[in-house]
């Protein structure tokens, strides 16, 4: 494309996955961010700190970029599971998600993106209909303060093991969820492709109505190697599933659907993170070049 990916696309980052907590300040990190002009968009999680948390504020008020909350962290890192059979446990995750909504809506954000449980599969229609209660008691309580949920696309069996999901569920889920609420939408990672077993052109065909946000990042999937699983490797990392190549193939198809919207660009952001001792600094120069070098080949 000659034109640059920024008129057609909120190119945005996952602040906690290429600035990885343990490693990064957390203010460093958003104001590296917000003052790089290649993004248009941050992905913030959950500030413990109050006073850190009025110090991001602070910057993402002045940045201009578009900010979106993802809750995924919220629940993995207190194993909450929206779809658990248990009824006292169901609320426990859709507690956390409404006070997700809550923060989101302080820090500037639009909504909040959050993942389906794990899941048996002699009870996945049970835990279907809990995971719908959840989030359809979530979106409510986004729709008046005039937010968007979005439920992000996982491996079943591999990693994270979610509910949600193959395409066709996640397709199935989001029109369920039609029918009673429209702040749902889906988010679709390229990453993750590889590990439910389907291409990008299948996924976003199967998806093309209900997706509302884009991630693109690697995954390995090859069992026995490296940073097997939901890990997000950097482009090219060995043994693993996406390069240039299949990130322009997802640009293809992207386009093929009409996704490119100059007047409504979609937030499509960047899930990398550094492996080991991997610089998170380079990991992101990385994934601009390739995602420069995967835009410039496709075809206007």
């Amino acid at each position: 494309m000659k034109e640059p990916i920024q008129k057609y696309f909120q190119v945005g980052t996952i602040q906690w996955m290429h600035h990885p907590p343990v490693s990064s300040p957390v203010c460093d990190s958003v104001r590296t961010i917000c003052c790089d002009p290649y993004f248009g968009a941050l992905e913030i999680t959950h500030i413990p700190d109050s006073e850190t948390r009025e110090r991001v504020k602070k910057m993402l008020d002045q940045s201009h970029l578009r900010v979106c909350y993802g809750a995924q962290p919220n629940l993995l890192g207190k194993g909450l599971n929206p779809n658990h059979l248990e009824e006292t446990e169901r609320r426990k995750a859709e507690e956390e998600l409404t006070r997700a909504v809550d923060e989101a809506a302080h820090m500037g954000a639009g909504g909040i993106a959050f993942l389906a449980g794990k899941w048996e599969p002699d009870s996945r229609e049970q835990a279907y209909s809990q995971l719908l209660k959840t989030t359809r008691a979530v979106c409510t309580h986004a729709a008046k303060k005039g937010m968007m949920v979005e439920l992000e696309v996982f491996d079943y069996d591999m990693d994270k093991a979610a509910l949600i999901g193959p395409a066709p569920l996640a397709a199935r889920f989001a029109a369920d969820m039609g029918m009673t609420h429209h702040n749902f939408g889906l988010l679709a990672d390229l990453s993750h492709f590889p590990t439910t077993y389907e291409t990008s052109r299948y996924v976003v065909r199967t998806l093309r109505p209900y997706i509302t946000h884009f991630h693109i990042g690697n995954a390995v999937v090859k069992k026995g190697c490296e940073a097997y699983g939901d890990q997000h490797p950097r482009f090219g990392f060995p043994e693993s599933a996406n390069d240039t190549e299949q990130l322009a193939e997802f640009f293809r198809v992207l386009k093929e659907e009409g996704f490119f919207n100059e007047k409504e660009p979609y937030v499509l952001s960047l899930e990398v993170k550094p492996w080991g001792d991997e610089d998170g600094e380079i990991i992101l120069a990385d994934t601009k070049r390739v995602i420069n070098r995967a835009w410039a080949m496709v075809e206007d």
